[in-house]
């Protein structure tokens, strides 16, 4: 093989190595309050204790995206500050699998929620949240505090 071509396959390799990760999120889509909600999300096409973060992510009705917490490959939880006393991310390796926990959730906690993983290498914090950031599960689930 022409080492020109070589080259320039090794450099196209972690973009798509990125693009064939799935993320497939299901869960609890209605929930009263101070009930707690939970969500879970699989991941394919790469393992979540290789050297990544998997965030979860909302966005209520008319309003920004807003960053959750994420666990890391090494096990790592950061949540954000305004969530971390209701908030749990847990993972179990053997399923490929990310969970969440909101615990005492209020009408203000209705929301579209999002599994994603960053696409920013060793990023494990929720700033410059956007939307190509992310590469992001298949479907938004509605939790709905009613």
């Amino acid at each position: 093989m022409n080492p020109m071509w070589l080259f320039l396959f090794l450099l196209s390799a972690p973009r798509c190595v990125l693009s064939q990760v799935q993320l497939q999120q299901w869960g609890t889509g209605l929930v009263k309050p101070s009930e707690t909600l939970s969500l879970t999300c699989a991941v394919s096409g790469h393992s979540i204790t290789s050297a990544s973060c998997w965030h979860w992510i909302r966005q209520a009705l008319g309003k920004g995206l807003e960053w959750m917490g994420c666990i890391c490959s090494d096990g790592s939880t950061n949540y954000s500050p305004s969530l971390k006393s209701r908030t749990s991310i847990s993972r179990v390796t053997s399923k490929n699998q990310f969970s969440l926990q909101l615990s005492s959730v209020t009408t203000e906690d209705t929301a579209m929620y999002y599994c994603a993983r960053d696409t920013v290498r060793g990023s494990g914090v929720g700033g410059g949240i956007g939307r190509s950031r992310y590469i992001w599960g298949r479907t938004g689930l509605s939790a709905i505090s009613a």
